[in-house]
């Protein structure tokens, strides 16, 4: 028996960070955008002759083997692929990943393979569950991973696909999928993979311990995530790709505020040199401080961009807007 799923990444339009609990409940109307892209995370469970489990990992190597699902619960290697197989209490299985999004890109390749793993699992299991119930068991675990709280917004591409606003309110989330033309997206944006991994989970801690200890200047800059995030989901609906660009380059100014870090010297060249050649607005995606970066533009400059960005040392990374969110088989 064998079982296969997939789950896109995404690219992060606006709003990011604000999602995790309990930020987005000290900023009303708090949304997220983002866009399911086509660079995916894959899992394959195999059944084995025995009761005996193997997690592989084609990206980094590793392997783990245990003799049963109770061993897995303290492995530090392939931590959250061993957490999941513990969570489901599978046995005799042969489960291998891969996924094509570089390491520590900012594209939620992590949160991608969590959702396919989860599926392949369940799926393995004869367990239903329904898509916010699976998601939530991908965000607690991974919570359990890195050892710090998640945001709620990078499950949710993977599950679903296609260009949404999340919505993030007391009273729950709603996923709002956003009438926009994906190819018209697509061609003003370039992706590009900085060379420079970064570690999410950290950065966004920090941010987030400040942000309820009280600091002043971190909340103030999550009102001016909160209110662009609301401009550019009006500009996208209209189609308004002059103003999604100023959007976006206001994003990346507010991201810049909420720590030191956030951009670098390479980035902040690649961005330079973006704009040398017609890119009117660029951010990179997820927390920043390496990982990928994505440049806007109109799409006649679209190649200009992409030959600045690899002149510059970035690995360009091709990609279209993912309709489809989690597939199996």
């Amino acid at each position: 028996m064998v079982i296969e799923t997939s789950a896109p990444t995404r690219i992060d339009l606006a709003g990011g960070t604000i999602d995790i609990w309990p930020l987005y409940l000290f900023h009303p109307g708090a949304q997220t955008l983002n866009a399911a892209i086509s660079i995916r995370a894959r899992a394959r469970v195999e059944s084995r002759s025995d009761n005996r489990i193997v997690i592989r990992s084609e990206d980094t190597g590793a392997t783990v083997e245990a003799d049963d699902w109770t061993e897995l619960r303290d492995r530090r290697e392939l931590r959250l692929l061993s957490l999941l197989v513990h969570f489901f209490e599978t046995r005799g299985i042969t489960l291998t990943t891969s996924s094509q999004s570089p390491a520590g890109a900012g594209i939620a390749g992590s949160s991608a393979l969590n959702v396919a793993v989860c599926a392949a699992l369940a799926d393995w299991n004869r367990t239903h569950f329904d898509p916010e119930a699976l998601l939530q068991v991908a965000m607690n675990v991974e919570a359990q991973t890195i050892a710090v709280p998640t945001g709620l917004q990078d499950y949710r591409p993977a599950l679903y696909g296609g260009i949404a606003a999340l919505e993030l309110d007391v009273d729950g989330i709603r996923r709002v999928p956003l009438p926009v033309d994906f190819r018209d997206l697509e061609s003003r944006i370039v992706l590009c993979y900085t060379g420079e991994p970064r570690n999410s989970g950290t950065n966004n801690w920090e941010i987030t311990k400040k942000h309820i200890d009280g600091d002043r200047r971190i909340f103030d800059c999550f009102e001016r995530i909160r209110d662009t995030a609301q401009v550019m989901r009006e500009r996208l609906e209209a189609g308004d790709w002059d103003g999604v660009g100023s959007a976006i380059a206001e994003e990346w100014e507010n991201r810049k505020r909420l720590a030191p870090g956030v951009t670098t010297a390479a980035i902040d060249g690649l961005i330079a040199r973006a704009k040398g050649v017609g890119a009117t607005a660029a951010k990179v995606c997820g927390a920043g401080g390496g990982g990928c970066l994505f440049c806007y533009g109109p799409p006649d400059t679209r190649a200009a961009i992409a030959e600045a960005l690899a002149s510059g040392g970035a690995r360009l990374l091709d990609y279209t807007i993912e309709r489809d969110g989690l597939t199996r088989g």
